[in-house]
Order: structure tokens, then sequence, then C-alpha cells
């Protein structure tokens, strides 16, 4: 006689419900992976949050220093001679009650400032990749690449590409092109605001329906641009090559850091600023 068959389910052991219900529950639950958006997008979105967070700053900060402001431009004017240029100043600043300083700020001022402060600090890397990019040479040292060692001696000779007269002309004419073209930017978007601010916003609409200006840049740009715009290629001269090539170059490599890069940039800051400011309120007075 045939052996009586078994199926498989026959055999096996009977199923605990109650076992595997307790697994199920002292097991780890894993939450669900978060869906995650492009690095790109994400990079855009945490710098665009900064700017804003930034520019925001750079506004409050402006209109509460707006008194020390009107007194610097009343100082660096041919309104001010003689003995005790800052009480004059100060006069001529509160002339219209406390609020006067104030009372100068428009939406053109806000706008400005928030354009200086959120995104202005980007316009030279900007002009400086495309040119370096379009014209085939090196780009200034950003970044970490300023805590690095300076280049030793075999990396400070030149390829004999770079070597060669036209990449030299090439990256000096980058390097002229680069503050000019970033300065005039920022002057394009401060200088008008800027003006109003020193006349305040009756004698500056008064102004420009005598000057008559037919052209739109013209009124863009708004008087004095030359000297604002010369002040600010200044001041990306000692920020933005100035003071990465000398930290780069000669600042002790044992002392590098954040902090000492933040101090450093502000000293070279301020002697580009007496430099800048003092030649715009020398063309201002002749």
């Amino acid at each position: 006689m045939p052996a009586p068959s078994h199926s498989i389910t026959e055999n096996a052991p009977p199923c605990n419900d109650d076992a595997s219900n307790e697994l199920e529950a002292t097991s780890p639950m894993i939450p669900p992976t978060p869906p995650s958006m492009p690095p790109e997008l994400e990079e855009s979105i945490l710098v665009a949050y900064r700017s804003v967070g930034i520019g925001t700053f750079g506004v409050v900060m402006r209109f509460i220093g707006m008194p020390l402001e009107k007194i610097a431009l009343f100082m660096n004017s041919s309104q001010v001679t003689g003995a005790n240029p800052i009480r004059q100043s100060v006069k001529l600043t509160f002339a219209g009650g406390a609020m006067a300083p104030y009372r100068v700020v428009g939406p053109a001022s806000l706008v400005a400032w928030f354009m200086q402060y959120s995104v202005m600090g980007l316009a030279f890397q900007f002009f400086d990749h495309a040119l370096s990019k379009a014209l085939g040479v090196k780009p200034v040292w950003y970044g970490e690449e300023l805590m690095l060692p300076p280049p030793s001696k075999e990396e400070q000779t030149p390829s004999p590409s770079q070597s060669d007269p036209a990449y030299r002309v090439k990256s000096t004419l980058k390097t002229i092109l680069a503050p000019v073209l970033a300065g005039s930017l920022e002057s394009t978007v401060a200088n008008r605001a800027e003006v109003q601010r020193y006349f305040g916003p009756a004698k500056f609409a008064s102004i420009e329906t005598k000057l008559a200006w037919s052209s739109p840049l013209s009124r863009l740009c708004a008087p004095a641009f030359l000297s604002n715009a010369m002040r600010n290629v200044i001041m990306c001269n000692t920020s933005f090559i100035i003071t990465p090539i000398t930290y780069k170059l000669y600042y002790p490599q044992e002392k590098k850091s954040k902090s000492s890069l933040f101090w450093y940039g502000m000293g070279m800051n301020f002697a580009g600023n007496a430099v800048a400011i003092t030649q715009q309120a020398l063309w201002g007075r002749a």
C-alpha cells in the first residue's frame, strides 16, 4: 500500500499569533524618509533665505543710523567750512527737528539698502567668474582657498600658457574690469537714493525738474554718479582683490582663521573706505 501523503502545512508547527504580534510591537519603527530636494535647489533656497535676512537687517540698521549718515554727508560737503566741522554738521542735520534725518528716507532708499546688503556682495564674484571664464584666466581666491597655505615657488611658476603675454593682458584686464562693473552696478542701485537722502525728497525732485533729463539712464544714475561709482570701485578693489591676495600670501599661516580674516578684512576696509570717502568728498567740494 502506498504511504499516506502529508502536506507541508500539516507538518508545520502551529502559528503563535501572540508571539508574532509581540515581535511586531517591540520592533523599532523606521520613520519614512522625507522627500529630498535637488542640491542646487536647496542651495538656492538657503542663499535666498540668508539674502533676505541680511537685506532686512541692513535696512533696519541703516535707518537707525541715519543721523550719523547725515552728519557724515554734511561734513564731506561744502556746506561745512572753518572751525568745528562736527558741530556745524550736527546743527545742519537736526535743523528741522529731532526726526529730520529720518524724513529724507523714501522708498528708493529702502530698496537700495535692501539690494546693497542682500545681493550686491555677490556682484563682484559674478563679474569675476564671468570674465574669468570668458577670457580663460583664473578668478580671485575665495572662501576656503584663503585658509590654504600660499603657493610654493614651484606652484607660483607660471605655466607656458600663463606666462604668455596675451594671458597676462587678459588677467590684468579682468582684474580692472570686475571692480569697475561691480562698483558701477552698486552705484546704479544706490546713488539716486543717496542723493535723495542728502537733499531730501522735495528738494531732490526740484533739482531733477531743473535738470530736465531727457535720458532715462541719466535719471536712473542721478547726479554725482561718477564720484559715487569711483568710491565703490575703490572699495571693491580693497575688499575683493587686495584683501584676499595679501591675506592669502602674507598672513601667517598658523594664525589664519575665520576670525582673523574678519578682523583683517575690517582693517583693510577701513583703510580703503578712508581713501574712497576722501576722494568723493574732494570731488564734491571741487
